[in-house]
């Protein structure tokens, strides 16, 4: 491997370690431990789906082109193998020996069908008979056929039936629907049980094949390849190209095939045929399989003590939920910092400006949305309320696309003007611009935020939105839309940078400035808050950075491909990555500027696929109040002692465990501050009168 950097895919496997560290903690809430283990094993389908996906494409069409660490597509698939058998090791050793015997501690027990009580037994039939059988669709196999096609990411049961006259046997599979709920709930004696729905089905497949026994039976779960794309030079029907790419990936070659230690030689050689597994891509599961399913378990009701405290996310201080957000907006920028800060005010402004009969236009990028969502009603609303609204929904967000294609018939058939993304490019930038008639005047009102319009995520990422109605912001606003669905220039930009035109080369700049100055024995550092880090040209010029005497403080919650060192290359590099309650998602950059920082906040992390392939947008913030904001958030990481851990010179990473007499963690301190802050301002407001007017004439 090369020296200088560290392996994008391994790197990703030790953040998803980082996360699994949380459930590990003993002093954790039992049902948060839960949780954190559940986003471990979603972590893993995603990432098999597309990264393993992706390098299996590779090895398959002979590339041996090795990565920037210097390891080949082979080697990497292998090293993945061998980390990913180690952390399921870990994940097993959790559940069986630690997470399960304190749930039933706290009378939270899993049972198989045959282990219950005569009562819950009979319960359990009737119910299976009456609300889980018709809703089974068994597969039968024939070996002279051709092998069924069988759903990936679900759970499927495979079974040997045996005739109860003639003792033949045969085989069938039988998928478990994604509408059937996999956590099973009865209850006994203060005793809530939990029953597996694959054990269910297993327990009682005679209801499906009458005069049959199930003399053997696996459960098994197939990942296949996700990595899929559209040709769009291709394409004249974009959706319709779409639709085949979801199609094409519910066949695609299987990357990962998962079933249960125990399970017979027979039935692993049959699911092996037929899922066309190869014998790399099969693991063997100590334990249920797809405990992605055991986040259910970790939202059970009525066990508040197994839990963190609920943390409400706070109103701003700098909004009046009586004034207008367009006359708020126009008194003051105004920085909301989610989830500690609601995202209402952003639904707000979409919801008003749908009825205002001042608003002309709404202009939006859509890349992930809510299943029931606020902002879309808003939109439609906009629409049949005669207001000229542009959306862009982009149909190459991936997984989400299925969703993105739902919303964009919705938009359209309101009246909505649709665009699918950029050709050759995703649209990843996080931008709203509504255009008001204000006296004759034409205001441009900006939203710009470094996360979705997800009102889901938005209470469980933390991001950065910024509301402002400056020309300079508005008239980049303007061109932006206009290069994205007129197909102009990103060019002639005032404020706002955009990727892949002009960030990275901005980024390299301002680093490259830092580096000066630093050579020429001024003060110079750089702060920065990213999900990821992997671009070779940012790297490099960061170490060239930390070489000449900069500070370089990076923050970063998962991949990170630059080698930390005591060496002079890296010696004045510190890394650290924060694994909380919520998903650090925000990106935040600071750089020292001889004093005078320049501060951004960014839809783009620091990865070629964003600054390179992707249409994105870096803003900065000018306003001196939202810059000790971004200043405050930015240094709690490198002071939290409890959730924060340092990533080691090979890419692996170590809890902080220095407990100074002070204890420090970030994001609770950050709630601490909104908290505060929204008392404040209840306050305030509570002691505003506001008297009555006479009304004119």
């Amino acid at each position: 491997m090369s020296a200088n950097y560290i392996n994008r895919e391994l790197s990703w496997l030790e953040f998803n370690q980082r996360v699994l560290s949380e459930a590990q903690r003993e002093d954790l809430p039992l049902l948060e431990r839960v949780k954190f283990l559940a986003i471990t094993a979603s972590n893993l389908d995603e990432f098999f789906q597309v990264r393993v996906g992706g390098l299996t494409i590779l090895r398959r069409t002979g590339n041996r082109k090795p990565d920037f660490s210097g390891l080949t597509p082979l080697q990497q698939l292998s090293a993945i193998r061998t980390r990913t058998k180690k952390m399921i090791a870990d994940q097993y050793s959790l559940l069986n020996d630690t997470l399960l015997p304190e749930l039933e501690r706290h009378n939270i027990l899993f049972k198989h069908p045959r282990t219950l009580s005569p009562f819950l037994s009979e319960q359990l039939s009737e119910r299976t008979k009456e609300q889980i059988i018709p809703l089974l669709t068994p597969l039968a196999y024939d070996e002279d056929q051709t092998d069924p096609e069988l759903p990936a990411l679900r759970l499927i049961v495979a079974c040997t039936l045996q005739d109860d006259e003639s003792l033949e046997q045969r085989h069938a599979f039988i998928p478990i629907p994604d509408h059937l709920g996999r956590i099973i709930y009865l209850s006994e004696n203060d005793q809530q049980i939990i029953v597996l729905l694959e054990d269910v089905i297993a327990h009682y497949a005679s209801y499906l094949f009458p005069g049959e026994t199930a003399v053997s039976h696996s459960t098994f779960k197939i990942t296949r390849n996700g990595d899929i794309a559209v040709h769009e030079e291709d394409a004249i029907d974009l959706a319709g190209e779409m639709e085949d790419v979801l199609a094409e990936r519910k066949v695609s070659n299987t990357v990962r095939l998962e079933f249960p230690k125990g399970t017979s030689r027979d039935l692993e050689s049959l699911i092996k045929k037929v899922t066309h597994a190869p014998s790399k891509s099969v693991f063997k599961i100590p334990g249920p399989l797809a405990l992605n399913d055991f986040m259910e378990i970790a939202f059970l009701s009525g066990h508040d003590e197994l839990k963190d405290p609920v943390w409400e996310p706070q109103p701003s201080s700098m909004l009046d939920p009586q004034v207008s957000m367009f006359d708020s907006i126009s008194e003051q920028d105004i920085l909301l910092y989610h989830p500690y800060e609601s995202f209402e005010p952003v639904i707000r402004l979409l919801e008003e400006a749908a009825t205002d009969p001042d608003v002309l236009s709404i202009k939006q990028v859509l890349y992930r949305t809510a299943k029931q969502s606020r902002i879309i009603d808003a939109l439609i609303k906009a629409a049949e309320n005669g207001k000229q609204v542009t959306v862009l929904v982009e149909l190459k967000a991936r997984f989400d696309e299925a969703r993105n294609l739902q919303r964009a018939d919705e938009l359209q058939r309101a009246g909505v003007q649709i665009v699918y993304g950029v050709k050759g490019l995703k649209t990843h930038a996080k931008i709203t611009l509504i255009i008001r008639n204000e006296g004759g005047q034409l205001m441009r009102y900006c939203h710009l935020g470094t996360g979705n319009y997800n009102e889901s995520t938005a209470k469980l990422y933390t991001d950065a939105s910024y509301l402002t109605c400056r020309k300079e912001y508005g008239a980049d606003a303007s061109l932006f839309f206009n290069a994205v669905t007129g197909r102009s220039k990103l060019i002639d930009f005032s404020r706002i940078v955009p990727a892949p035109t002009h960030m990275k080369r901005k980024l390299l700049e301002l680093i490259a400035s830092e580096t000066a100055r630093a050579k020429q024995g001024e003060e110079a550092s750089i702060t920065a808050k990213v999900n990821s880090l992997q671009d070779q040209d940012i790297i490099d010029a960061l170490y060239q950075a930390a070489q000449a005497g900069v500070s370089v403080r990076l923050n970063i919650r998962g991949i990170c491909c630059l080698k930390t060192s005591k060496s002079t290359e890296a010696s004045n590099i510190k890394v650290v990555s924060v694994i909380d309650r919520y998903l650090e998602h925000a990106r935040i950059f600071s750089f020292h500027q001889g004093g005078s920082p320049q501060m951004y906040i960014s839809s783009a992390d620091w990865m070629t696929r964003n600054l390179e392939k992707r249409v994105e947008l870096m803003i900065p913030i000018l306003e001196k109040n939202a810059q000790r904001r971004l200043t405050n958030i930015l240094e709690a990481a490198f002071k939290d002692n409890q959730q924060a851990h340092l990533i080691l010179p090979d890419g692996t990473s170590a809890r902080i465990t220095d407990r100074p007499k002070k204890k420090f963690r970030m994001q609770k301190d950050l709630q601490e501050r909104a908290e505060k802050a929204a008392k404040s301002r209840a306050q305030r407001l509570s002691t505003t009168f506001e008297p009555h007017l006479p009304a004119n004439g």
